[in-house]
């Protein structure tokens, strides 16, 4: 009971005087670099839309794969995992009392490291040595100090997923026989897969920069490719993960509603840690050198992810029916009217809850290997990435950074920028419906997803891809103005925005909770589980790879 309340005390102190200001100054840092990645990486996507659509022809000194480069390396890499990183260490310093002194200095070392990393990896395109896009896999190969710049990024995010799991450890050990906090619990899962998700691409890495530099003749490109897709794949469901904890966490809060189960959502957590890594070989499917078997079992592996999901879409509509019934809604689908459509902190993430249906849908297409076969490397994949990436993921964080940034910087979203940010989140939407939706039509007509614009001779074909790629370039356009008004928002709430008091949205436990089970926090077991399901997909194709290994590849610099 002691330490209950010692809990007790120390949310009511944060909840009073806001977020300890040494802690909300690293989550600052951290979106500052987000949001400079994220308006970059906009612009070079408007011109990358622009050039793909045949409207604007880039200068001879500016290259379509620099740029492809630049804006996937910035916006899938650097904007997602500092924004991440920024809103866990938020939410462990709010939950837990504080970050520990050792764990924000780990977090500054990580943050440096990071900032190197991505000095050298931006250099290096800039100066035309790496359009290997943001896959950067063999046989392309780029300057080796842009894989030395890989490396600091890794070590970065490294340190700052030790010093999570630091602080876990001590509060645990303060607190024996209590639950983690629930967002603290998403924290684990997030840095857990943070952690042993980048292991392979590290590998790979260590293996390329040798390679790069001349010193060795070739390099395993099957092992390669591996080994960076059992990264790039729990990549993409680390952001789902953090967009997750939002929607189970922060939006019952906003709309006036409770959590929906404690035991259902941590199961969602476990299940996502445990089965994600293992997905990657479905980017593989079209792959020589891989075995039907093991591509069927890895198909299999991918298509269990949708079970959580599943899970959480069932537990988003019971939040939303009941807070619906709370306020007085009638009949089967007057809830939907009761729920808060002008506040942009619901909005937004309401919206890409909404997208996640059918990007969800196309995920699973994409598993399949005769759909694979058809979509694989057309603009259907773009369009996809984009759906989950740029509407279900993007506008969840932009949900986030609305309450978060002021929260931190102890400031208020006044009615105006609330406006604003409305507009922001409609522009959005609209573009990117505008630009998938072209994406994904033209990919089914054969376009193909990594080459700039060419009429191929003026072939039919592809001059019948014109007037979608044209609408793709409407969207582009659209979405640059709301990047330069999320920009605007997000440093206005840093730095302009009327001094006040904004509560860290966290929603009350649902009215008697039945007690969450013991066994939901045995991280070590989920661990373990998760390194034999890991072994169970990997040992045997990679020690296939490596045995037997195909020829190597000299390096190719195509650009």
């Amino acid at each position: 009971m002691e330490a209950v309340a010692k809990k007790t005390m120390k949310q009511k102190v944060n909840n009073v005087l806001g977020a300890n200001p040494l802690d909300a100054r690293f989550s600052i840092a951290l979106f500052i670099v987000a949001f400079i990645a994220f308006f970059i990486g906009g612009v070079l996507g408007l011109l990358q839309g622009l050039n793909r659509a045949g409207i604007l022809e880039l200068p001879t000194w500016l290259n379509y794969y620099q740029v492809l480069s630049a804006h996937g390396v910035l916006l899938v890499l650097v904007f997602t995992t500092t924004f991440t990183i920024g809103y866990f260490y938020a939410a462990l310093s709010h939950t837990l009392g504080g970050l520990l002194p050792k764990v924000r200095k780990l977090g500054w070392i990580g943050y440096g490291s990071m900032v190197v990393g991505v000095v050298f990896v931006a250099t290096t395109i800039i100066m035309g040595d790496a359009s290997v896009m943001y896959t950067f896999y063999p046989p392309m190969a780029a300057s080796g100090w842009f894989y030395v710049g890989l490396v600091f990024l890794v070590v970065g995010i490294w340190l700052c997923a030790f010093g999570a799991f630091i602080n876990v450890a001590d509060w645990r050990k303060k607190h024996k026989g209590q639950h983690i906090p629930l967002l603290a619990f998403f924290a684990v899962g997030v840095f857990v897969l943070l952690f042993f998700g980048s292991i392979g691409v590290t590998i790979e890495v260590l293996m390329i920069i040798p390679w790069a530099f001349g010193w060795t003749d070739t390099i395993n490109v099957l092992l390669s490719r591996t080994l960076f897709w059992s990264f790039g794949h729990t990549l993409v469901n680390i952001w789902y993960l953090t967009a997750v904890s939002t929607w189970y966490i922060a939006i019952p809060k906003i709309i006036g509603g409770r959590q929906w189960s404690d035991t259902l959502t941590r199961l969602v957590v476990i299940l996502l840690v445990v089965l994600n890594i293992t997905g990657g070989f479905h980017h593989q499917i079209v792959d020589p050198g891989i075995t039907e078997g093991i591509k069927f079992m890895h198909v299999f592996m991918s298509l269990s992810i949708g079970f959580p999901s599943l899970m959480t879409a069932f537990a988003m509509f019971a939040i939303f029916e009941r807070s619906g019934r709370k306020k007085g809604a009638k009949g089967l689908l007057g809830w939907i009217k009761k729920l808060p459509w002008v506040d942009v902190r619901f909005l937004a993430p309401m919206i890409a809850m909404i997208a996640f249906i059918p990007a969800g849908a196309g995920g699973i297409a994409q598993t399949n290997n005769q759909l694979n076969t058809v979509v694989h490397n057309s603009m259907w994949v773009v369009g996809h990435f984009h759906l989950t990436l740029g509407v279900t993921v993007v506008l969840s964080f932009f949900g986030v950074a609305y309450w978060l940034i002021p929260h931190l910087t102890g400031r208020v979203l006044t009615p105006q920028m609330n406006k604003l940010g409305v507009i922001q989140t409609l522009v959005w939407t609209v573009g990117m419906a505008l630009m998938s939706g072209a994406m994904h039509y033209v990919g089914l007509f054969g376009s193909p997803r990594r080459t700039s614009y060419t009429t191929y001779g003026d072939n039919a074909t592809a001059l019948g891809w014109d007037p979608y790629l044209l609408l793709l370039a409407v969207g582009g356009t659209l979405l640059m103005v709301g990047v330069v008004l999320m920009v605007y928002i997000a440093f206005n709430l840093m730095f302009f925005a009327p001094r006040g008091q904004t509560e860290f949205q966290i929603a009350e436990p649902e009215e008697n909770a039945a007690p969450t089970p013991k066994w939901t926090e045995r991280w070590t077991l989920w661990i373990v589980l998760m390194i034999l399901v890991v072994s169970m997909a990997y040992v045997i194709p990679v020690v296939e790879m490596i045995v037997n290994a195909p020829p190597g590849s000299p390096p190719f610099r195509t650009w």
